[in-house]
């Protein structure tokens, strides 16, 4: 199952229009991805309040990740300060994932933006979360922070762009993607007797990545058309649900 670094804005500096900053409205968007990610079984490391960029990135680096994925607000330069909206999905120029991640996310972030035109997926080799960072990355400037209709927009819709995000990476990973994410609960495994596979997607055809025996405890983190996302010993996947009681 795939993993990737969260990486939120780390610059509490980066002041909105009527209150609030950069860091506290990226962080909110990463608390509210959360239990999406765990629905669909996309496991993730977080960046902390207390890191700076640099010790991200290398906490970033001593991973194996899937992608990483760093969220930001964005900002006019001074002489048009106030005046431009939009969206802009960053990656870096040679990486065809990176590249096939960000469009995936910039064309769904056209449903829930209000002006679907002002959003892009744009190549840089100026920002060091994508180049600088082992992993395919992509960094996505929600919207302009210094423009009052924009950052409304962000703070009025946190939980939409979390969803909205992470719908984007099950694309990417190839995984339905569950919309409506639950507490985690307890099951227990009944077979026959047997071990109960675990398979990295919801398919009896899929690679099976480990297996829980008969009257295993697991974590049900979601759901989805007859088979459960579960964690059992470190690994997570989809397990037919009707042997999960």
């Amino acid at each position: 199952m795939p993993i990737i670094y969260l990486s939120p804005s780390l610059q509490p500096f980066n002041k909105y229009v009527n209150g609030g900053d950069e860091q506290y409205y990226m962080n909110l968007i990463a608390d509210a991805m959360e239990p999406y990610l765990r629905a669909n079984g996309i496991q993730y490391v977080r960046s902390s309040r207390d890191m700076t960029l640099g010790q991200a990135i290398r906490q970033s680096n001593e991973g194996y990740y899937d992608l990483h994925l760093a969220l930001h607000s964005n900002a006019a330069p001074e002489s048009l300060s106030g005046q431009l909206q939009g969206t802009d999905v960053y990656y870096y120029p040679a990486s065809v994932r990176g590249k096939h991640a960000a469009t995936i996310i910039a064309e769904n972030f056209k449903n829930i933006y209000p002006q679907p035109n002002l959003v892009k997926a744009v190549p840089t080799t100026r920002l060091a979360e994508i180049t600088k960072t082992n992993a395919p990355s992509v960094l996505i400037e929600v919207a302009y922070h210094d423009n009052p209709e924009d950052a409304d927009w962000i703070r009025n819709n946190i939980d939409q762009i979390a969803a909205n995000i992470v719908q984007s990476l099950t694309q990417y990973f190839g995984l339905p993607f569950i919309d409506n994410p639950q507490p985690p609960r307890q099951g227990t495994v009944q077979t026959q007797g047997g071990n109960l596979n675990i398979r990295a997607r919801p398919s009896r055809d899929a690679q099976v990545i480990g297996q829980a025996p008969n009257g295993a405890t697991v974590t049900i983190n979601g759901e989805w058309q007859g088979w459960d996302v579960i964690s059992y010993n470190g690994i997570v996947g989809y397990v037919d649900s009707s042997y999960i009681v």
